[in-house]
């Protein structure tokens, strides 16, 4: 959640910058095919995106797109459990997935010449999953043992899960990825059949390879291996799921054994699929770096190092969320400092931002930084495919790559100050307060041997 932004002069971003265009194909079942071209080292990724996630899911199976994406690595007829990540690491690479609030996807990292390989592989997965009864007896208990490892035995990540409960009232992000424990109590193999042959079809899918290869030999190998399957039922309709609009400020509090307190707020704001004005995401981009953009940017300058009231303090925002987002910011107190002080210091620089326009000189240097990062981190092929994925999945169009660097320029101090008086309203705030309790209370637990990497 913390957001680091890089302090890179200008001068990178021609070299960084440059990139091949996308080539986009459609195949004849409806699965998408994005190729961009990276021709400097032998290698590519492959990845393969599901339009669903835990947004999907409602209560009683939340977790569900989860365990499925742990189980697809456990067999198919033509390869059995094991078989796919011994054959991709016998070819040189490596390869994993993950599951958000709005995708699932699994890629692959392998030399150029490997390719074909990958696509046979995850072509046979995507409708000839046998879904063992014991292997997802095991699996979901790895959930289970992940959840305590993750969430439960950390007490940050507890307080965020809990923040998000009661953040969002009826969105589909009230629910945590990885699923409430009840829920993963009570999963059958069964539940996970059904999901499985309602969103792992080809035209609920796209996808995406970065690299040194020709995306012509791309869309064969592509047509050769995904083109011949074939698409099943049909995949539910997702109806807008706008979160109600807040009535007051929401507070919570999690006790829980800890040795530093913690707190988390949260502004309902718009995201890029549901703004009404489509600069504002932008501006709020811009003062997500303005509060934390690195050690010169205003929450380290002023509460940690100015005033000495957090030991660490950020800030963080996603555009690009399919359901609506919130703006976060967080902190820990210093030594023999309080919440209360940590809140009224954030709450003072939340009332500068609302009352005095940034200068000239730090929103330049903000937007800079703020796009060195972007275009930094799109120096990985792996960064670019995800970005690619990630943003064609969730409906915005990987088109958005190209157009970010010039809305960020476009971003007045007049508009940074508009979306933080709009926005940033106690009656739009959520705050949760992490209690700590004394770690004598927490109960001792035995890590499970099981626990595994997906």
């Amino acid at each position: 959640m913390h957001r680091i932004i890089l302090a890179l002069t200008l001068a990178v971003l021609p070299v960084v910058a440059t990139a091949q265009k996308v080539s986009e194909f459609e195949l004849e079942n409806g699965m998408k095919v994005l190729v961009k071209e990276d021709h400097r080292a032998p290698v590519a990724v492959s990845q393969v995106w599901y339009k669903v996630g835990a947004s999907n899911e409602h209560s009683g199976i939340t977790g569900i797109s989860h365990v499925l994406e742990h189980m697809m690595f456990k067999g198919t007829p033509e390869y059995p459990a094991g078989k796919f990540s011994a054959i991709v690491a016998e070819n040189g690479g490596r390869e994993n997935a993950f599951t958000g609030r709005d995708y699932t996807a699994y890629y692959q990292f392998v030399g150029k010449d490997r390719l074909e390989i990958c696509f046979e592989l995850e072509a046979d997965r995507m409708r000839n999953l046998t879904l063992p009864e014991k292997e997802f007896e095991k699996e979901v208990e790895v959930v289970k043992e992940e959840r305590l490892m993750r969430t439960e035995d950390n007490p940050e990540a507890l307080t965020y899960e809990r923040f998000s409960a009661a953040a969002y009232v009826n969105s589909p992000y009230h629910n945590p990825v990885i699923g409430w424990m009840a829920d993963l109590n009570s999963l059958k193999v069964d539940d996970l059949k059904d999901w499985y042959a309602t969103f792992y079809q080809p035209k609920n899918a796209t996808l995406v390879v970065v690299g040194d290869v020709n995306p012509d030999e791309v869309l064969a190998l592509a047509k050769k291996y995904f083109g011949a399957l074939k698409s099943g039922q049909e995949t539910p309709v997702v109806k807008p799921r706008q979160e109600v609009e807040p009535q007051g400020l929401r507070r919570i509090q999690v006790k829980t054994p800890a040795t530093v307190p913690y707190v988390l707020m949260g502004y309902q704001v718009p995201v890029l699929s549901n703004a009404a004005e489509k600069w504002e995401p932008y501006a709020l981009d811009v003062l997500a770096g303005i509060l934390d953009g690195g050690s010169s940017a205003r929450l380290s300058r002023e509460l940690v190092r100015g005033q000495e009231i957090a030991s660490a303090a950020g800030a963080g925002y996603s555009l690009s969320a399919k359901h609506g987002g919130q703006f976060l910011i967080e902190a820990n107190p210093a030594k023999g400092r309080s919440i209360v002080e940590v809140e009224k210091a954030i709450e003072a620089e939340v009332v500068k931002l609302k009352t005095e326009r940034v200068t000239v000189d730090e929103l330049e240097r903000v937007k800079t930084q703020v796009i060195a990062d972007d275009i930094y981190a799109l120096d990985s092929v792996q960064h670019q495919a995800n970005q690619m994925g990630m943003l064609e999945t969730v409906g915005l169009g990987w088109q958005l790559l190209d157009e970010y660097p010039e809305q960020i320029k476009k971003i007045t101090a007049e508009q940074v100050q508009a979306v933080a008086i709009k926005y940033l309203q106690d009656d739009r705030k959520t705050v949760a307060e992490l209690v700590p309790l004394p770690i004598s209370q927490k109960k001792p637990r035995k890590p499970s041997s099981t626990a595994g990497r997906h």
